[in-house]
């Protein structure tokens, strides 16, 4: 076969929120851009070697471990990092952004992925993911995906060049100063262990480079050291990404906690405002968020506690809208009851016949003034009953109506006879 370039991760510039320069952001494209295109051809050379392997035969067709797993983990990862590139170009439109689409093309690349991943690649536990979704930046997603090829080369022996081995080593010498970054922002409870893991990683590449100077041939132990390096930078991100999720979710479950606490206090004050206002109230209990405890420290637990925070949301939501729907009818009656009154009037003023006519009309005058006055009486009472409530408004909007009626054709008899 012939070798392969092998694509290494660009320097990212700039950082989450800030605004890189356009040159910067020029060169990164390029670069990303290649990077692309050589990931690309390799992981159809590592596909190609991977179906003819024994190690592939032995995978069942459907695993997600094994080269199988690996090659389709990869190709999702450079899926995902050919999708963010598109969307970094056509931010870029070329090279007409100002400001803001710089500060765009920032987050662009520090922003998480949140490409969606197969539920069984999300499930596995050297795969940073959060709800399905591959929970990674740019650069962390194409480091990952170097860390998968050198695995997978190594593992394929399909190295890109046994005789290129100065140019090999110093590849490694770049990753390790890369694992020791990482190691340097791990927990101080597993830093020790992974510090010695990375000396041991140290000796091996100084020993490697000391006999290559001295003439000897290291080719064949260049293989297994890119393998180990490769897969301790892999779970050093995978470790990074996860911690930071963890912690990203915590402080969303901290801030949904203190919003529902805030809501449900507020509805609660509805609630009992609505039990003393209207008769019948409605009688759903509105949950306290405090029943859950406090936030958990753990991943799994703290989805789970998310879950049940959402859970707790859309209760607040359904007695919310009960309880203030209920206040909105009384006030909504109130309303129209006051409409209907300035529109007596108004009918009021435009019938006034003389004689046995007079009298009528006075009666009925009277009438409208008792519905009126039962049904504003009724909607003053603490609580209100909403039952005779709409009854009351309603008689006096259906008697209100046949009097205007009534007045319309007098009107109009009167300026027949006329």
């Amino acid at each position: 076969m012939v070798p392969v370039a092998t694509a290494i991760t660009p320097e990212p510039p700039g950082g989450i929120g800030s605004t890189i320069s356009a040159e910067d952001a020029l060169h990164y494209l390029e670069a990303l851009g290649t990077w692309r295109d050589q990931r690309r051809a390799e992981l159809d050379r590592l596909d190609e070697a991977a179906l003819a392997a024994p190690e592939a035969a032995a995978t069942p067709s459907n695993g997600t471990t094994g080269l199988t797993g690996d090659i389709t983990l990869s190709m999702a990862l450079w899926k995902a990092v050919a999708d963010r590139h598109d969307l970094l170009v056509a931010t870029w439109d070329s090279g007409r952004v100002g400001p803001a689409e710089r500060e765009r093309l920032s987050t662009l690349i520090w922003g998480r992925l949140d490409a969606t991943l197969d539920p069984q690649l999300a499930r596995r536990p050297d795969v940073p993911s959060s709800s399905g979704a591959l929970a990674v930046s740019l650069p962390e997603a194409m480091r990952l995906s170097d860390a998968l090829a050198a695995s997978l080369r190594a593992r394929l022996s399909l190295d890109p060049s046994d005789a290129d081995v100065a140019n090999r080593l110093k590849q490694l010498r770049a990753q390790l100063e890369r694992v020791r970054d990482l190691v340097a922002n791990e927990p101080p409870e597993g830093r020790d262990r992974l510090s010695h893991k990375l000396g041991k990683l140290d000796e091996r590449l100084g020993e490697m480079v000391d006999k290559a100077k001295r003439g000897a041939d290291v080719g064949g132990l260049v293989g297994p050291l890119e393998a180990d390096a490769a897969r301790a930078e892999r779970d050093l991100i995978v470790g990074s990404a996860t911690r930071a999720e963890t912690a990203r979710d915590a402080t969303r479950a901290h801030e949904l906690r203190a919003e529902l606490e805030a809501r449900g206090a507020a509805i609660r004050d509805l609630a009992t405002r609505c039990v003393a206002s209207v008769n019948p109230a409605p009688k759903l209990a509105v949950p306290d968020v405090a029943a859950l405890g406090p936030v958990p420290q753990a991943s799994a637990d703290v989805n789970a506690y998310l879950a049940r925070l959402a859970t707790v949301s859309r209760a607040l939501n359904l007695a919310h809208a009960a309880y203030a729907t209920a206040m909105d009818e009384r006030d909504e009656l109130r309303g129209r009851l006051e409409a209907y009154a300035i529109k007596a009037t108004r009918v009021r003023g435009s019938s006034s016949p003389g004689g046995d006519a007079g009298a009528g009309v006075a009666d009925s005058n009277d009438d409208l003034d008792e519905l009126f006055r039962r049904a504003q009486e009724v909607l003053r009472e603490q609580p209100s009953d909403m039952v005779r409530a709409r009854a009351l408004v309603a008689a006096h909007q259906a008697y209100l109506a046949s009097r205007s009626t009534t007045t319309g054709m007098a009107r109009e008899m009167t300026r027949g006879l006329t």
